[in-house]
């Protein structure tokens, strides 16, 4: 057994209930369904549970887009394949700086992705949940995706509102080149500037949910 020790960092944003992810979208409720106090005449003396319930949409806190949810022939969340979200080797591209909001294909030119989680730093998780957030967001262009799609990425990941330059109205040209290449990708990633390059591992799991394409993950990267 491997015993050396890592240092895990999580890169999901905390989910709580109000929370505005994205923009327009409606805030996840949390309500009890059975209270502690309501427990004690359930369960034997002293003993009791907390039951809660949530409602949300999908694109809510961190969160994967499967193939499913831009085509309906799509892998769904059930349909995902685990060898694409289980320390899969990361590579962060450090995309602050450039002076534009769109990552393009040379900026990702000198990067080998094959099989890997791209990971696209910008720094704009930093505007998360407050009206910012929404307002000229870093994405990725078109020739972008194209050319991670081409060179066999294994999922993309983004600190930003989107992974596309969400204007009203606008094409979704990225999430529709990635997910037609069956490539997941993972939206409002946070604290991406606290990884290596290259050399660490990334998990992002969802529940494994039947006719659904979007869902809140756990994303973290194990740093040996």
């Amino acid at each position: 057994m491997d015993l050396r020790p890592v240092t895990l960092v999580d890169l999901s944003h905390v989910i709580e209930h109000g929370l505005v992810t994205y923009p327009g979208l409606p805030a996840p409720m949390i309500t009890p369904h059975l209270t502690r106090d309501d427990s004690r005449s359930v369960y034997a003396p002293g003993t009791e549970f907390a039951i809660d319930s949530i409602t949300m949409v999908g694109n809510t806190g961190t969160y994967i887009d499967s193939p499913f949810h831009r085509y309906p022939d799509g892998a769904d969340l059930a349909g995902l394949d685990l060898a694409r979200l289980v320390h899969v080797p990361a590579v962060v591209v450090d995309c602050r700086g450039t002076g534009r909001r769109g990552i393009a294909a040379r900026d990702l030119a000198e990067v080998d992705v094959q099989h890997r989680a791209v990971l696209l730093l910008t720094g704009w998780d930093r505007h998360f949940a407050t009206n910012r957030y929404g307002i000229d967001a870093p994405y990725l262009t078109e020739e972008g995706a194209m050319a991670l799609a081409e060179a066999a990425a294994g999922l993309v990941g983004i600190d930003s509102v989107n992974i596309d330059d969400a204007v009203p109205n606008g094409p979704r040209p990225a999430h529709s080149v990635l997910l037609a290449a069956g490539i997941p990708i993972i939206e409002h990633l946070t604290g991406l500037d606290r990884l290596p390059a290259t050399g660490s591992f990334f998990t992002a799991l969802p529940p494994r949910i039947r006719g659904f394409g979007t869902f809140p993950v756990r994303a973290f990267a194990d740093v040996p």
